[in-house]
């Protein structure tokens, strides 16, 4: 692979706006990425809270009384936040609800920034713009009551596959890649939540197919599988990375569009072999990369051996961090971009 595509970006990055994400990461790893993003900085640094607060606020919604709020938890058991379930209020039919999300005009302005550093130089030639998207199953798992959720997952997909649509209009589609963060989806996938449909997977499945066949062509395609961080640290640890392998083989049997690449995140403390082992039965379609998430602030030693035991079950195409940084000290970020640099010289 060039070296080129040894770096992957989540999302991400906490600094005060785009121009700032896209000059930092133009400069000082611009020569090791093939995508950039803009960092989601703004409404979006705390990812999908802004659609929890245009729900909070949407005329043709309400609150649940009937459905006790889902309690966010980490791994240890420390509860972030209590999440109200929200309906559709009576009468309301939920194909005719429209939403508002930023995802359109972000991607507007940032690319603008992104075209004129790319003119300037400070972003290398043949370097994409990376645009990252919630699935509609985010929200709707996440802030949904259960008997309003078909009703607007069907809805918000379609608001969302619209989205899709209007960036690539709006931006040359030879300059832009999509990637489709999945998160509940995953912790849908580990029991996380205390109800999930019996054919929760089917669901998953049809879903992700259906917004990545709506990416259009030649527009990159990829998808980031997560275990959610809000606190900067994953809501579940996984026992190893074979639920991820299931999810992604459904996922590339489901799409019928090429996928560019798929991104999966490594813990910190997980070196041994057990958690790699299942990567032996990933069904990755050729010409897909992925990128492993298994760098890590200020972990030299840990990173190499990572990888080491990765390369061991799987080819890595390239590197990246477990999850987006928005969360994280904006102090790490020098840290994160030395690390990501080092790790993909040891891969190349």
């Amino acid at each position: 692979m060039a070296t080129a595509q040894l770096i992957h970006f989540v999302g991400s990055v906490p600094l005060d706006d785009p121009e700032a994400v896209l000059r930092v990461i133009g400069t000082s790893v611009g020569g090791h990425v093939c995508r950039i993003p803009d960092g989601e900085t703004g409404v979006r640094k705390d990812w999908i809270r802004c659609i929890q607060q245009m729900l909070a606020t949407h005329p043709d919604m309400e609150v649940d009384p009937t459905t006790p709020p889902i309690q966010w938890r980490q791994w240890d058991g420390l509860v972030l936040r209590e999440i109200p379930q929200m309906r559709f209020k009576p009468g309301v039919d939920p194909a005719q609800v429209r939403y508002q999300t930023p995802y359109v005009e972000d991607a507007t302005a940032s690319f603008a920034l992104f075209d004129k550093l790319q003119k300037a130089g400070t972003i290398p030639a043949g370097v994409k713009f990376q645009v990252c998207i919630p699935t509609p199953l985010a929200p709707g798992y996440n802030y949904v009551a259960p008997g309003a959720r078909p009703g607007f997952i069907k809805g918000f997909g379609d608001h969302i596959v619209g989205v899709v649509e209007e960036i690539a209009r709006r931006i040359p589609a030879d300059r832009l890649a999509i990637q489709w963060d999945v998160c509940q989806e995953v912790l849908m996938w580990e029991g996380y939540y205390d109800v999930r449909p019996a054919n929760y997977k089917e669901e998953i499945w049809e879903v992700l197919g259906r917004v990545g066949n709506a990416v259009p062509a030649p527009v990159e395609l990829g998808y980031h599988l997560c275990y959610g961080s809000p606190k900067d640290e994953h809501l579940i640890q996984p026992k190893d990375a074979g639920n991820m392998v299931e999810m992604a083989n459904g996922i590339f049997a489901a799409v019928r569009r090429p996928i560019q690449f798929l991104h999966m995140p490594v813990p910190k403390n997980r070196a041994d072999a057990a958690y790699f082992e299942p990567l032996k039965g990933l069904k990755l379609p050729k010409g897909t990369a992925l990128y492993l998430g298994l760098v890590h602030f200020d972990d030299a030693a840990g990173d190499d051996a990572r990888l080491a035991m990765a390369r061991r079950y799987v080819h890595v195409d390239g590197v990246s961090t477990e999850c987006g940084w928005g969360r994280a000290d904006p102090h790490r970020v020098p840290g994160y971009l030395d690390s990501l640099r080092r790790a993909a010289e040891e891969l190349s």
